[in-house]
């Protein structure tokens, strides 16, 4: 049996295919570019396939951002296993971000997905599951204040790749959440010597 046959004879099979076509649409051309007309001939099916299960663009689109949202579970799944694995530090993390460099799919879903949100408060809920993962991994091991700088930090790396031809490179991933995960070694003296240095005015204004 052909696949358009049990396309056919299978609604669902056919929805998902939509769904699909729709869901790699978004990732390649964006959002706002997507038409029944190239879902349809993506998925290769009738035009008025794509209208009967979504019977309006904002019902498709949903769909296909759904599914781009359950590929971003599955990668934070992975990725909470992963951070077992590899460590809450910044060599740890740093591998974490250059191997998510290289999934190409990846980075273009979630990036779909954020710029729907821009523009969709109902996907911001999805868009914002990635950063409070890492912030949810990092701020028991590191406090959440640094959690919530290293998360802005690997967002803007994941955002750097996608209009740079070459990705950062771990070293400098690694050094960069070093900066922002431990702490100054100058900040404890100089805390210490400000605090040394206001005891020493209040002694001297006692005894003035």
């Amino acid at each position: 049996m052909s696949e358009g046959t049990r396309r056919r004879r299978d609604p669902e099979a056919r929805r998902l295919a939509i769904v699909t076509a729709a869901a790699e649409l978004i990732v390649e051309i964006g959002v706002d570019a997507l038409t029944h007309r190239k879902v349809a001939t993506r998925a290769g099916v009738p035009l008025g396939s794509t209208t009967q299960y979504f019977a309006t663009l904002d019902d498709l689109r949903n769909a296909a951002i759904g599914a781009l949202a359950v590929e971003i579970e599955a990668r934070i799944d992975e990725t909470r296993r992963a951070v077992v694995v590899e460590g809450v530090t910044p060599e740890g993390l740093a591998r974490l971000v250059r191997r998510g460099l290289e999934d190409a799919h990846a980075i273009q879903a979630d990036r779909a997905v954020v710029t729907a949100a821009v523009h969709d408060p109902r996907v911001r809920a999805f868009a914002r599951q990635w950063s409070d993962e890492i912030v949810g991994f990092i701020a028991p091991v590191h406090g959440v204040n640094r959690a919530r700088a290293a998360a802005v930090f690997i967002d803007g790396v994941l955002w750097h790749s996608q209009i740079h031809d070459e990705p950062l490179d771990e070293e400098l991933i690694r050094d960069a959440l070093a900066g922002i995960l431990t702490p100054s070694p100058a900040s404890a003296p100089a805390s210490t010597d400000a605090a040394s240095a206001a005891a020493a005015s209040a002694a001297s204004a006692a005894s003035a």
